[in-house]
């Protein structure tokens, strides 16, 4: 299957999971021998495998284990704009308009006491 913006989380873990699987069984290791390589219990290979939720690092030791850490670069890549760029492209933008217009001063009466 194909991993493509639309497909629902859950088909996506499963998707995963069935890949992860592959990966260990090409590598001729059992889910025991992977879970203790990676510091995990066996039963929670078998819940990555089966499309279950993980901890995140408990996913990133799993694919150091199956020599897939390589590859994490690839999921989410570094930013290319810095942050100093950020604050300059700030500076760039259109100044905000007033919400409303200013009031205009009128030349008033002098001011007098109650009582004059």
């Amino acid at each position: 299957m194909k991993i493509e913006k639309q497909t629902a989380p859950e088909a996506v873990t499963a998707e995963l999971g069935a890949r992860i699987a592959r990966r260990r069984i090409e590598l001729g290791m059992t889910q025991a021998n992977a879970a203790g390589q990676a510091g995990v219990g066996k039963r929670t290979i078998e819940r990555i495998e089966a499309g279950a939720d993980t901890q995140l690092s408990t996913l990133i030791r799993l694919l150091s284990v199956l020599d897939l850490a390589e590859h994490l670069d690839q999921l989410v890549p570094a930013g290319r704009v810095s942050p100093m760029e950020i604050l300059k492209r700030k500076g760039q933008s259109k100044p905000r308009k007033r919400a409303v217009s200013k009031k205009i001063c009128r030349p008033r009466a002098p001011w007098k006491w109650g009582d004059e």
